[in-house]
């Protein structure tokens, strides 16, 4: 057969194929994909983990030399135990399909793990050393737990058991206010209600009826890793960490230790032990404050026997005060009777000193006493009425000039260059014409009088009587003061 015959036949062949369309082709790809690997499980390494807006997760599964498409719809993922990341080594189980839109396969994952424990073991490892270098977990961070507070924050689920045993052991101890936060403690939306559980009791102010925490408890029970690695998640370890309000964290077992642990400002080994450490024992406290009592009693007591114990020993060394007043009054009883002999005495003594004086100053020698002090009080007056009239002529020329500066600032003398003084009615001065209306009386003075006019407009007076003349000033001559010079004495 020719080369001829045989492309003829290849092109009878191919006319005689069934012809698909693309949606047909498409299909016939999906069912056959999803028949043959209906369910299958991957191990591989998450790449380019995106979450949309509708919940949904889209993610690649690759190896060292494949890459294979992945998306977990909404309900699968908010069913996970963690949060998926670049970089961690997973297990997917699901089936593969076909994106047709795409010409693409891809895995639709129903269920996503971890790699083993290792692989979280690995992650939490990294995660705790990228906060720790942040400061995250400084003990100088944490902030001291109230003794009593009146109101404690519970971020927990409200239908565990972790919840009823808080309360439980609370009441126990010492009642106290509880706030019960619900939240998921487990899941791909536990992480995220943690979060806003913290922020939300920070954010209370007191102003809306709902009271401010002093402290916070967040707890879950006892699990695996992956049941506790939502307290592992960044956005619960930071809003722990931003809390105004102290923290304590109980999650897990006491062997359980998350990230929530290290930022926390006390770590209790169980939710019980939370509710240990948040308030102290009432009865305790009760027998405590009952004992201090006793014991301050008898320190009071014996403090009093001690004291009054000194002052007796202290007293005896003292002399007795009869001894002390009767000396006192002894001395009071012998000056009183020293002091009428006492005065009689002094009497005695001055009356023979005056008669001594008096028999010595004879009826000459008073004379010649007499005449000395007038001849000085003589001498004494004629040097006074000079130096008196001068003073007198002295203030008299002050006065004078302080008149003639008093008429030389008078007003009188500007009434005297032909300026006027207007007052009103209560006799002010008037300095504006704005003050002025027509019909107002005013006084104009002038010079030589004053003249009563009344306002008839802008400008305009009208006289009513004949100026008054001013009584002029006569200047008051300065009289001499007559000499009442004092004559001798004698």
């Amino acid at each position: 057969m020719s080369n001829g015959d045989e492309t003829g036949e290849s092109a009878s062949g191919a006319r005689n194929l069934f012809e698909y369309t693309v949606s047909e082709l498409s299909g016939a790809l999906k069912r056959s994909v999803e028949d043959q690997f209906g369910y299958v499980r991957v191990r591989a390494e998450l790449s380019g983990v995106k979450r949309a807006a509708s919940g949904h997760v889209y993610f690649a599964l690759k190896d060292d030399k494949s890459v294979l498409d992945g998306v977990c719809w909404r309900g699968s993922a908010q069913r996970l135990a963690f949060v998926p990341e670049d970089g961690l080594e997973v297990i997917c189980s699901g089936k593969l399909t076909t994106y047709p839109a795409r010409s693409k396969y891809q895995m639709v994952v129903d269920h996503m793990e971890p790699a083993g424990a290792g692989a979280l073991m690995a992650l939490l490892e990294e995660r705790k050393k990228k906060l720790a270098a942040e400061g995250l977990f400084d003990p100088a961070r944490k902030k001291p737990i109230p003794f009593l507070p009146q109101v404690i924050g519970v971020v927990t689920s409200p239908t565990g058991a972790v919840i009823r045993d808080i309360l439980h052991r609370l009441n126990d101890r010492f009642p106290r206010h509880v706030i019960v936060w619900p939240v998921q403690v487990q899941g791909e939306r536990a992480a995220g209600q943690v979060a806003e559980a913290i922020n939300g009791f920070n954010a209370i102010d007191g102003t809306t009826g709902v009271p401010r925490p002093a402290l916070l408890i967040v707890a879950r029970g006892g699990g695996s890793i992956e049941d506790l690695w939502a307290f592992n998640e960044e956005v619960v370890v930071r809003a722990a960490a931003a809390s105004d309000i102290p923290l304590i964290s109980a999650v897990g077992h006491e062997t359980d230790t998350t990230l929530i642990d290290y930022v926390s400002d006390l770590r209790a080994p169980t939710p019980t032990g939370a509710a240990e450490k948040a308030v102290p024992v009432r009865e305790d406290l009760r027998f405590t404050v009952a004992d201090l009592g006793r014991r301050l009693a008898g320190l009071k007591v014996s403090m009093l026997r001690d004291r009054e114990e000194r002052l007796r020993g202290l007293a005896r060394g003292l002399p007795s005060p009869k001894d002390i007043l009767g000396l006192a009054q002894q001395r009071f009883d012998d000056l009183s009777d020293r002091l009428p002999r006492g005065l009689v005495a002094a009497v005695q003594q001055k009356s023979i000193q005056l008669n001594r004086l008096m028999g010595g100053l004879s009826a000459g020698r008073l004379r010649q006493l007499v005449s000395f002090r007038a001849k000085e009080l003589d001498g004494a007056s004629r040097r006074l009425n000079p130096a008196y009239q001068r003073k007198l002529e002295d203030l008299g020329s002050r006065l004078a000039a302080s008149g003639r500066m008093l008429e030389s600032l008078s007003y009188e003398r500007v009434l005297d260059r032909g300026y006027a003084l207007v007052e009103g009615k209560d006799g002010k001065p008037i300095s504006k014409a704005a003050s002025l209306a027509a019909g107002d009386q005013v006084s104009v003075r002038f010079a030589d009088g004053t003249s009563d006019m009344k306002v008839l407009g802008e400008g305009t007076s009208e006289p009513k009587v004949q100026p008054k003349p001013l009584p002029k000033k006569t200047a008051k001559k300065a009289t001499k003061p007559a000499d009442d010079r004092q004559g001798s004495l004698l």
